[in-house]
């Protein structure tokens, strides 16, 4: 294959050399370059960020639906005074359906995206360290955001620091406790009562009667004012005669 040298008059070189120098002069002083120079920048991310997973204990009922409705089982009740969620964050996926399905807004997202660990051990965080956010060592000195016009995709650099934010949406939900719809349905399994993680489920013995008369005993269910309505007895009732209501 012949190869071809391309032939410049030398007034073309010339002008080709002064033009590659005022594109570098350009660049330096006005650089419009898309590239985000991190960690001395940060971008600036909507409110909505899927990020590291705030928790408030005074909100939380323990009703273990976080935990349940991970998909990828990164989410672990833990005893703290009382059973609250921790994060696998060597599992977790950032879906933040944990979030959206808690009932009282105990969890809540945040704009922190950029979390480093020492070991695999330090991923897994207890409650007790979501209750606030990681000690953070900020070495941005500006913020940059993406503009994407008809025309151009160019980058704003600004020399104000925004905050790391906590979005927190509070649910508009009525309170609700568990009801049995047919007690004399009840098998008596207590399988309801070995998922309850608030002990707020009771057998209570009682006289079987028929016609007047009392032909033995037995047992009869009862739900007492410990109930969080968090729906895990309706769940796994293989009778399906517990349900969720709205309470005043």
């Amino acid at each position: 294959m012949k190869v071809e040298r391309i032939s410049r008059s030398p007034i073309e070189e010339i002008r080709r050399h002064i033009g590659v120098i005022q594109e570098a002069f350009k660049q330096a002083l006005i650089p419009d370059r898309i590239t985000i120079e991190y960690p001395r920048e940060r971008r600036r991310y909507p409110d909505n960020l899927r990020g590291f997973i705030v928790f408030d204990k005074s909100r939380c009922i323990s009703c273990f639906r976080c935990a349940q409705i991970c998909p990828a089982n990164a989410i672990q009740m833990n005893y703290f005074e009382n059973f609250y969620p921790g994060v696998d964050y060597t599992k977790c996926i950032f879906c933040h359906f944990c979030i959206e399905s808690c009932p009282t807004g105990a969890l809540a997202s945040s704009a922190l995206h950029d979390m480093a660990f020492k070991s695999l051990e330090e991923m897994k965080v207890k409650a007790n360290q979501m209750m606030r956010l990681p000690q953070m060592i900020r070495e941005d000195v500006q913020s940059v955001e993406y503009r994407v016009t008809k025309k151009e995709w160019k980058l704003v650099r600004s020399s104000e620091l925004e905050d790391i934010k906590v979005l927190r949406v509070i649910p508009k939900i009525k309170p609700k406790r568990a009801f049995c719809e047919e007690p004399e349905s009840c098998l008596g399994c207590r399988q309801c009562m070995e998922v309850c993680p608030h002990e707020a489920i009771v057998m209570e013995r009682c006289e079987i009667t028929l016609e007047g008369q009392v032909i033995g005993k037995g047992c009869v269910l009862k739900i007492t004012e410990r109930c969080v309505g968090c729906g895990l007895c309706v769940r796994q009732c293989p009778m399906k005669i517990l349900s969720l209501r709205e309470v005043e």
